[in-house]
């Protein structure tokens, strides 16, 4: 299987910075994407951003413009750069990857905590 080891997490205030990675291993040669979700305390896991093996990003709206996601595609690694924290970044963060055959359905790594105070 596919093996996510994420870091990167912790307490920040408002208007600080973090960045989380995520290292995959395993059987990863069928990824075609990686990225980050999160999910807030009562919320469902949203997508917070992700990056395509050509290249291609995409984020949520909350978070373009504070937010860069980024890859070492030869250590398959996943990078997200966070600035500007806002209080309603909190929540946990989850490396994810999807791709062809049985990753399909993506995979989901066990999560880092994210909390800003304001």
């Amino acid at each position: 299987q596919v093996r996510l080891v994420e870091s990167g997490g912790g307490l920040v205030q408002a208007g600080e910075s973090l960045r989380l990675s995520c290292a995959a291993s395993g059987r990863i040669s069928s990824i075609n994407r990686m990225g980050w979700y999160r999910q807030a305390p009562g919320k469902q896991r949203e997508l917070v951003a992700i990056a395509t093996n050509g290249g291609s990003t995409n984020y949520a709206d909350s978070v373009k413009g504070r937010f860069t996601i980024s890859r070492d595609n030869a250590n398959n690694m996943v990078y997200l750069q966070m600035n500007s924290l806002k209080p309603e970044d909190t929540g946990v963060y989850y490396c994810y990857v999807a791709g062809s055959g049985w990753l399909s359905s993506g995979y989901w790594g066990q999560g880092t905590q994210v909390t800003v105070s304001s």
